[in-house]
């Protein structure tokens, strides 16, 4: 245990570079070799760059990309090439328009004025080379197979056989790169009619390509699309988009964990190209008897709707199987669950040639597998899903759902069934939400929100069930897209930069070994500077354990879980053991005179418990000493 010894790391705090006194480099060109973007330019895309195969862009953190507002620039990486964006809590990457960067202070992207703007650049659009199930190719097939392709998604041909919008192929561990702490703002060119960009497009990813702390900000058509392949999403929120908040499509099979959706609208335009359209929507499969066809998680998802004129909380189409636990839904002005059955796109809808019906899906194993146009080796294609049902809400929150028939259908499929471990809340379970006055946009009435703690409350705080810690899922015994006191969103949003959530100075840094017991959570009060305490609340640990926690200014072997060790500071560590019978405590914790104002401290503490893989369980948290 020595090298796992719990340890905390003095991590120096700093805006993310200002961009006044920059210099502005204009992109024009595709890239065809591995290039760096630096955080000491600002990157202007002038049209639609592609990074073509073989290549690799690489964004490092505090980088500001922002296009010249309603020029178009657009960003899109090709199957075959990769992109990494190195963002990070304190510096995250931005890309956005000069109309947003010109209400910065000082360039500074962590301050700057919220507006009602979307279509001032293009996107982010990524393509890789996994299964994907689309029917508009002529070549395609109902079953899956290497050879089906698609053409992305608001990209233009610029000749005929242009293989740059191409995704899909037959490689789900295909590693296209990784994206972490990334704003995405005001984007969503318009191409035509029913061809817009989305602010981030998945086409045909892989399960190797890692996608962590990702925000989309009003945006002209949907907030994040997935059209087949298995990469999986951690860490993302969406607000005020101009069609569906998460749209996933093409049979995707991927695990999704700790979104936030605010439903509202980008632009005074009709719905589905200003105003919200649905805050989840599912399609199976382009047709729903080709394969593969969407089957997934969602774990902890925090839904905000809009209560007079939103649209439904989920959608269902051509045979999507979805699991959704642990997940709040507030304020939706539509159904819970809606059964679409059809896309619009000529899709047969569930039952079609041989496949499950809409009810049968909600009634069948998640390991009972369709045979229609079935892969050779069923079990080891479909790996997504865990123990349950195919399609299933379950260990969730409702609460102000006011539309007549808004569990209508939930009740009809079981939703509401007492096994399903959901509640119907009378008390909001989020901390707070404030709304504007009624606004009419595209014919429909909204109320957007200027204000929202989303962190979990009342009914959200516990949960039956939780998710298991598999490698990718972090166990949490609580409801929704964040932990009790903790903001995976601080520091890096341009919702804390506007003024919409709290600037708090907690993070849960996720890095929970918690194995069947729940994630313990470890979040505090006040602010550190010179020889003053802070309050540290334990809460989610298992009952009786040892705790111990660990707060060192020492040189380790190796950061734990991240972080960067100062050398230079040589304070003792500070360790504290306790048992708690109720799995939650208090602590007072003195911190030595002499640190510089900003300065943030990475603590990590560990609890006894015999049921997880490593025999302890350990949490995170990083704090500043002074906002």
């Amino acid at each position: 245990m020595n090298n796992l010894l719990l340890k905390a790391a003095l991590v120096g705090a700093g805006a993310a570079a200002a961009v006044n006194a920059q210099t502005t480099v204009n992109v024009t060109a595709d890239i065809a070799t591995s290039t760096t973007w630096t955080a000491n330019n600002t990157y202007n895309i002038q049209n639609q760059i592609y990074v073509l195969p073989g290549a690799t862009l690489t964004i490092e953190a505090g980088t500001v990309v922002a296009s010249t507002t309603n020029v178009g620039g657009s960003l899109a990486v090709c199957k075959g090439a990769q992109i990494f964006v190195r963002g990070t809590q304190d510096r995250p990457v931005v890309m956005t328009s000069t109309a947003d960067v010109a209400t910065w202070v000082n360039g500074n992207p962590r301050t700057g004025t919220a507006r009602e703007a979307c279509n001032e650049w293009g996107n982010l659009t990524i393509m890789g080379g996994a299964y994907i199930s689309e029917d508009a190719t002529a070549t395609n097939t109902p079953a899956p197979s290497a050879t089906n392709v698609a053409t992305m998604e608001g990209l233009t041909a610029a000749f005929p056989g242009d293989t740059r919008l191409l995704y899909g192929g037959g490689n789900d561990n295909d590693d296209s790169g990784s994206i972490s702490y990334c704003s995405l703002r005001y984007a969503g060119k318009v191409i035509g009619l029913n061809n817009e960009l989305n602010g981030l497009s998945l086409g045909g990813i892989g399960r190797e390509t890692d996608i962590h702390h990702v925000e989309i900000w009003n945006n002209v058509d949907d907030g994040i699309e997935i059209w087949g392949g298995t990469v999986n999403l951690k860490y993302f929120s969406i607000w005020n988009v101009g069609d569906d908040s998460l749209d996933i499509d093409q049979g995707w099979r991927g695990r999704a964990q700790f979104g936030f959706i605010v439903q509202g609208s980008s632009a005074n335009a009709a719905q589905g190209s200003g105003v919200g359209d649905n805050c989840i929507e599912m399609d199976g499969a382009e047709n729903s008897y080709y394969q593969p066809v969407t089957s997934g998680v969602l774990y902890n998802m925090t839904v905000v709707g809009q209560p007079v004129d939103g649209d439904h909380g989920t959608a269902w189409r051509d045979n999507a199987r979805m699991q959704v636990r642990n997940s709040i839904f507030m304020d939706l002005g539509e159904r819970l669950v809606a059964f679409d059955n059809l896309d619009g796109d000529g899709g047969a809808g569930y039952g079609a040639s041989g496949t499950l019906t809409w009810a049968q899906t909600w009634t069948t194993d998640s390991n009972v597998l369709s045979t229609v146009n079935a892969p050779a080796n069923p079990s080891q294609f479909y790996t997504a899903q865990l123990a349950g049902k195919l399609a299933e809400i379950k260990d969730s929150v409702f609460f102000n759902n006011n539309f007549g028939t808004a569990y209508t259908e939930a009740t009809a499929r079981g939703v509401l069934d007492a096994a399903n471990n959901n509640v119907t809340a009378t008390v909001r379970p989020i901390q707070a939400i404030t709304r504007g006055p009624n606004v009419t946009r595209g014919g429909k009435i909204m109320q957007p929100v200027t204000a929202i703690d989303p962190r979990p409350a009342a009914d959200a705080l516990v949960s039956v069930a939780f998710a298991p810690n598999n490698g990718f899922f972090t166990s949490g015994r609580y409801r929704g897209a964040f932990s009790p006191g903790n903001d995976w969103m601080s520091g890096w949003t341009a919702s804390q930069a506007y003024g919409i959530t709290p600037a708090s100075a907690w993070c849960d840094l996720d890095s929970s070994l918690a194995g069947t017991l729940g994630q313990p959570v470890l979040s505090g009060t006040g602010t550190w500077a010179g020889s003053t305490t802070v309050t540290l609340d334990l809460s989610n640990a298992k009952e009786n354990s040892l705790a111990i926690f660990a707060l060192a200014f020492s040189r380790g072997d190796t950061p734990l879980f991240g972080g960067t060790i100062v050398p230079s500071v040589t304070q003792l560590p500070l360790i504290t053991a306790f048992t708690s019978p109720s799995g939650q405590t208090s602590l007072n914790i003195p911190v030595p005179n002499g640190f510089a104002s900003g300065t943030r401290f990475f603590m990590q503490f560990g609890i006894a418990d015999s049921g997880a893989p490593f025999g302890f369980a350990f949490s995170n948290a990083l704090t500043a000493v002074t906002p």
